[in-house]
């Protein structure tokens, strides 16, 4: 068994770091979720890096989960108007939205050249 050319960086951290899954030492953004051209410490090409509508699911799913269950505590523990409901958890699901989205994408990415994933042909 060949040994491989460059060691293996988890995707996890690697794409959490929004460093390159290649080398995890360059940037994988260039700005705040679009993705370099190119590494800039190894030169790895990052015009593979489609990452798509995947983020957004799992960011919907876990926000969701997270501000349903909280509201449903407060709902149960303080009976607030709805309008303190709105002032909770509309905020936070912003904010929570948009501190995910980065390492979300930055790990859809990684796993992508982990595992070579490539749009589907039909030859």
């Amino acid at each position: 068994m060949t040994e491989p050319t460059q060691p293996l960086h988890s995707p996890f951290s690697t794409g959490i770091k929004g460093r390159c899954p290649r080398c995890a030492e360059g940037v994988l953004f260039s700005g705040f979720l679009q993705p370099a051209k190119q590494c800039e410490s190894c030169g790895l090409d990052l015009g593979f890096a489609d990452s798509g509508d995947g983020p957004a699911i799992f960011i919907i799913s876990i926000v969701g989960l997270i501000v349903v269950t909280l509201a449903m505590i407060v709902d149960t523990l303080f009976k607030p108007s709805v309008l303190v409901h709105f002032a909770l958890w509309i905020p936070l699901t912003i904010i929570l939205a948009i501190v995910m989205m980065r390492p979300a994408k930055g790990i859809m990415i990684a796993l992508q050249y982990r595992h070579d994933a490539r749009e589907g042909k039909i030859e």
